[in-house]
């Protein structure tokens, strides 16, 4: 057995990050050494030019060769010039780059880090450095000083750097306590930080595995998954035996935790069904102000409907069809109407048509949808302004609540909301609570969609509860029957094989080419983005492309096809890593998490048009907005070359490409190959086999999603 050995050195560079366990492949040049060696392990927050004191062993990897495998490290002040320069300019301090670092090392020499420490008013001396700049240097030391004592403290349990710069910005010095007292708490406090890493710290801290404090948050963190798959609500019985499995503990333990977290208000048992306590309300009150506004006879106004729709029809010059009109009639009439339909069915000459109506008669209207792109697509629709709903509703970051709400509403009678389908029972909550009761409400969607990325089917329950009025437009207008894009949408939702195109002379908007293995999918989507469709259709690669993907891993997964697509159509310029990611200029990115303080929402996609490598900050354009994001938001961006096709909801783009495989066997469903398609507006492409898209076809069944909403709704 190989004993173990310490070796000193300064770390020249990093060749790779895990971020999920902080795996790390280094390059470290010890002092008695010629050329660099290679340390794996893991090594949270070490920075190049930082002095390493590594405890291991060497070990020989099949396929690299002799490497140190780090047990254990220390990390040690930098006693060279050139370690000194290289740790300041890595950016470790916010406000300092290798240009700053260069100049203070050239002034200040091998007591650069000791001045910073002790003395440092003395950096005033630099060219460079003012007032503001210091105050910024002096912050971030101390910063990074007391984030160095986080890392150590978390090292051996695999918590990533970034994670332990998050920690530390929510708990500041009490961070090391905090920990000790509950390390749980870091499930829900931290953003990034799941269940399975604060366990592993618990454990490490001698926490019982039969404990209740490690009970009560194994099932915060089990029906916080389960909300991510979609439910409201999870039976009590099928939670108890999940808690009992995931956790490894007895029947008895688990409702013990069950009984204390509902007595200290964390959760709602009702009729065997568990809710987080904010799940049960936000449910509660939808179904409560659904009633409510329903209950409330709308303004008085006199209108003549048959009037109305032949006034509308020689505005537009349009003949509207019977369910349209039917449509326009309900919109007089009812307090809530839905309006839902598939592509081509005339949704947007509904909404125009109403709208216009209702202006005639000076009714006050605001118009909404879910996401940013959603709502651009209603306004250029409608040419009027339309709003996101989180802006329609204020929200302040300061006061962290929507400023309309009950106590606040919006001053309409009238509110439009477009993509209903994509709105879970959080935000319908929010949204109904601005509504004042004398308005009219009215939802348009599609529901043959994908249900909602939260919690929840809010269209679809208000549908089965037949509580409101619902117009189905089932019609595809002439103009659209040309579109094979909504031809097969169509018939891929009546569990009908679609037309298609293979590769001919003859130009469409809709093409099929089957591909049978991974790699071959993955050269054909790059053919596509960077030559094949830019050529022939004139579209740009990086504005007006966009890769849809069933699935995150594998060859033809999200995050590969982001990988591959970077390389390919953004490979050079300014970036900024994080970890063994890169961002660069010109990248299309996706915020992954409602950020109420920048007012970004998950799903936004923006570009990357700015990146300031001495603050440690990468500036992004989202439509008209941009927001800034320091090094430690990183992880709330990904690549949007390729996206989810759940996180393209809400969203059209001008091309569309689709790998599907039987690979996908787990996503392959009819609603996921539909809502993929028609985000298509001038081109879909599928790149795969004809097996798996009729595995898709075959596969109606939605994945059930606990609610209790519809049942709400529906009377005794």
């Amino acid at each position: 057995m190989e004993p173990e050995v310490t070796i000193e050195g300064i770390l020249e560079r990093i060749a790779y990050v895990n971020e999920e366990n902080n795996f790390t492949v280094a390059k470290l040049r010890t002092k008695d050494g010629r050329n660099p060696i290679t340390i794996v392990g893991n090594l949270p927050a070490v920075t190049p030019g930082e002095s390493l004191r590594v405890t291991g062993k060497w070990v020989v990897n099949k396929r690299f060769g002799e490497q140190f495998k780090v047990q254990s490290y220390l990390s040690i002040t930098p006693s060279t010039l050139s370690g000194i320069e290289r740790y300041l300019g890595s950016g470790l301090i916010k406000g300092m780059g290798p240009v700053m670092a260069r100049r203070l090392v050239e002034q200040f020499g091998l007591e650069t880090l000791d001045i910073i420490e002790h003395e440092p008013d003395r950096l005033l001396e630099i060219e460079g450095i003012g007032e503001v700049r210091l105050e910024r240097i002096k912050q971030a030391w101390k910063h990074q000083k007391g984030i160095k004592e986080v890392m150590i403290f978390l090292q051996s349990y695999g918590v990533s750097a970034s994670f332990a710069t998050k920690i530390y910005r929510e708990y500041q010095n009490k961070t090391i306590p905090v920990i000790k007292e509950n390390p749980y708490r870091l499930a829900t406090d931290v953003y990034g930080i799941g269940f399975k890493t604060a366990d592993k710290i618990a454990q490490n801290l001698g926490i019982d595995p039969k404990s209740q404090i490690r009970a009560e948050a194994g099932i915060l963190y089990i029906l916080t998954e389960l909300t991510e798959e979609g439910h409201v609500y999870y039976p009590e019985s099928e939670l108890v035996e999940k808690a009992i499995w995931a956790l490894d503990i007895d029947r008895e333990i688990v409702t013990s935790a069950l009984a204390n977290l509902e007595s200290n208000d964390r959760i709602v048992i009702k009729n065997n069904s568990v809710y987080l306590k904010a799940l049960y309300t936000a449910e509660e009150h939808v179904a409560q102000k659904l009633n409510e506004l329903l209950n409330t006879p709308k303004i008085p106004f006199h209108i003549n409907t048959e009037k109305a729709i032949r006034w509308i029809q020689g505005e537009t010059g349009l003949e509207l069809a019977e369910r349209q009109k039917l449509a326009i009639q309900k919109a007089m009439n009812e307090k809530i109407l839905i309006i839902t339909g598939g592509p081509g069915t005339g949704k947007t000459t509904i909404v125009n048509s109403i709208i216009k109506i209702l202006e005639k008669m000076r009714l006050r209207i605001c118009l909404a949808a879910p996401t940013g792109r959603a709502a651009k697509r209603l306004s250029e629709a409608t040419g009027r302004e339309a709003k996101t709903i989180h802006r329609l509703l204020e929200y302040s970051p300061k006061e962290k609540a929507f400023r309309r709400n009950e106590q606040n509403t919006l001053a309409v009678d009238v509110v439009v909301i477009d993509e209903a389908s994509m709105i879970d029972v959080l935000l319908m909550n929010h949204l109904l609570s601005a509504i004042p009761s004398h308005a009219t409400l009215i939802l348009i969607g599609d529901i043959d969609q994908l249900p909602s990325v939260g919690p929840g089917n809010v269209l679809k329950d208000i549908i089965n509860s037949r509580k409101v009025e619902v117009v189905t437009l089932n019609e595809i207008f002439r103009q659209a029957e040309s579109s094979l894009i909504v031809v097969n949408a169509h018939r891929i939702n009546r569990g009908e094989f679609p037309h298609i195109e293979l590769e001919s002379k003859k130009l469409s908007d809709f093409y099929f080419i089957p591909k049978d293995e991974p790699e071959e999918v993955l050269k054909t989507i790059k053919e596509l983005c960077y030559k094949r469709i830019p050529q022939t259709f004139g579209l740009n690669s990086l504005d007006d492309i966009q890769v849809l993907s069933p699935m995150h891993k594998g060859i033809i997964g999200v995050v590969n096809l982001n990988h591959e697509l970077q390389a390919l159509l953004n490979p050079y310029g300014e970036h900024i890593a994080k970890g063994v990611r890169k961002f660069r200029i010109n990248d299309r990115v996706m915020q992954v998490r409602n950020n109420y303080e920048k007012e970004v929402y998950n799903g936004d996609v923006g570009r990357i048009i700015g990146i300031d490598e001495e603050q440690g900050e990468i500036i992004v354009r989202y439509e008209a907005r941009m927001v800034s994001y320091t090094y430690s938001d990183l992880d709330e961006l990904v690549l949007a070359y390729a996206v989810s096709v759940h996180k393209s909801q809400g969203t059209e783009y001008p091309a569309v490409i689709i790998p599907i495989l039987p690979q996908h066997y787990v996503m392959l469903q009819r609603n996921l190959l539909y809502t993929g398609i028609t985000r298509g507006k001038k081109l879909v492409v599928l790149v795969g086999s004809v097996k798996a898209i009729y595995m898709a076809i075959r596969n109606d069944k939605v994945q059930m999603r606990y609610s209790n909403l519809a049942k709400r709704l529906t009377p005794l």
